[in-house]
């Protein structure tokens, strides 16, 4: 087994990622983690929420450039690196990367549900050595998409490192810390809760539909807490750009008139797993979320209004028993995911994963100077000056003018992005 990894992470959602899947590696293995220079890096609060629970809670993440994390991996020699970075970062660091004295074995993923694959998956991630991705179906798409584009990394199966309780299992196993704690009694789960997506839906009108129908499941279920799970405050940054917070869209129903009573509905950020503990029930278009509420036996719903498509990121769900309409979730018909659409998608038995094995494959491989350079795998089409703008892009002065850039556009947002043709 390797005996140094060192994880990039460049949000929050795939800091928590990192950490847990890192947490599945047998003693003793040397586990670093920095965060990248990113615009979108997690925020105090955003960390807390990632690595409660884990080794790391507590403890402040180094924040490193491309050029920093060069440094760093010609001093340190880590036997492998994590890349837990959108795209377009992950190819800046396998750059910088390629031109750095020690060759580690790369490794990358998506958190959570990471389907349809797309061939731009791959072009941003060409020179890696092990995609980890976490069903069965995931492994055959990206398989089939790498065969396409001509990658030869090799692609290892993990269970989502924050489910339970198989990842739970995984934890103790290996001497690390249990990622989730044991449920509260069946008796207190008296909330309701809806998971946010930051990329769908897009449009302010069906994010407004969505909370008045919420609303109404509270009006009409007085004995249910409602509470709207969001990836943070407003203002804070995430892997995917949000046009409209539903905490602020929820203030201006109440402005308009539209709610008569603002205590209706709850919300709140933090620790999904926390939020899980009362839950009886959880709500989503689509979010990783819904995979650790099915995880813990509670009873879901994913709402179907506004599509079954790629760009909802819901495919992957038809079968499961579990999409359903808006007046579904105002009577309160929360259903159990169908028994082989969840073998078939991210509730395999963890005996049936590859990835530890193949990235020990891989750095015995490295050990022995067979791994090809990473600059072969940098994607061709990318230009130099695409690429320099990556790397300005995750330096101090880039990353800053990047995030005051997009609190500018915030401010800016039109009431519609779509109908005003952004």
């Amino acid at each position: 087994m390797p005996h140094h990894v060192l994880a990039v992470a460049e949000s929050d959602s795939y800091l928590k990622w990192a950490v847990s899947l890192l947490a599945q590696l047998p003693a003793p293995v040397r586990v670093d983690v920095v965060v990248a220079r990113s615009p979108i890096r997690p925020s105090a609060a955003q960390q807390a929420a990632a690595l409660g629970g884990t080794g790391y809670s507590g403890h402040p993440i180094e924040v490193v450039s491309p050029a920093q994390l060069k440094r760093t991996v010609e001093q340190e020699r880590p036997d492998a690196v994590l890349l837990a970075c959108t795209g377009p970062t992950a190819h800046a660091y396998q750059e910088v990367l390629s031109t750095a004295a020690h060759r580690p074995v790369l490794v990358a993923g998506i958190p959570g549900i990471a389907l349809p694959a797309r061939r731009k998956a791959w072009a941003f991630r060409g020179a890696i050595d092990l995609m980890v991705v976490h069903s069965h179906r995931e492994v055959e798409e990206y398989d089939r998409v790498r065969l396409l584009t001509g990658r030869s990394a090799r692609i290892g199966l993990a269970t989502i490192p924050f489910l339970a309780p198989d990842a739970q299992l995984v934890a103790e196993a290996s001497g690390g810390v249990p990622i989730i704690e044991p449920a509260a009694d069946p008796a207190l789960r008296n909330r309701v809760l809806f998971a946010t997506q930051g990329k769908v839906p897009v449009r302010r009108a069906e994010r407004e539909r969505i909370l008045l129908a919420l609303a109404e499941l509270a009006a009409t279920h007085p004995g249910l807490r409602v509470v709207v799970k969001t990836r943070g405050v407003p203002g804070e940054f995430h892997t995917h750009y949000e046009h409209f917070h539903y905490e602020v869209l929820w203030r201006d129903l109440i402005a308009s008139g539209q709610v008569s009573d603002p205590a209706l509905l709850e919300f709140a950020a933090g620790s999904m797993a926390e939020q899980l503990r009362t839950a009886a029930a959880l709500v989503t278009v689509s979010s990783t979320a819904v995979l650790e509420a099915m995880a813990l036996d509670i009873p879901v719903l994913l709402i179907d209004d506004f599509g079954v498509s790629e760009e909802m990121i819901n495919q992957v769900f038809v079968g499961s028993g579990c999409q359903r309409s808006l007046a579904s979730l105002v009577q309160g018909d929360f259903h159990h995911p169908e028994s082989w659409w969840s073998t078939e998608n991210y509730f395999h038995p963890v005996s049936d994963n590859t990835w530890i094995d193949l990235l020990d494959e891989l750095i015995k491989a490295a050990a022995a100077g067979e791994l090809p350079p990473l600059a072969e795998g940098l994607d061709p089409d990318r230009s130099p000056q695409r690429r320099r703008l990556d790397r300005f892009r995750l330096s101090w002065v880039g990353s800053e003018l990047s995030r005051v850039r997009q609190r500018i556009r915030t401010r800016l947002t039109p009431k519609d992005p779509l109908e005003a043709g952004a």
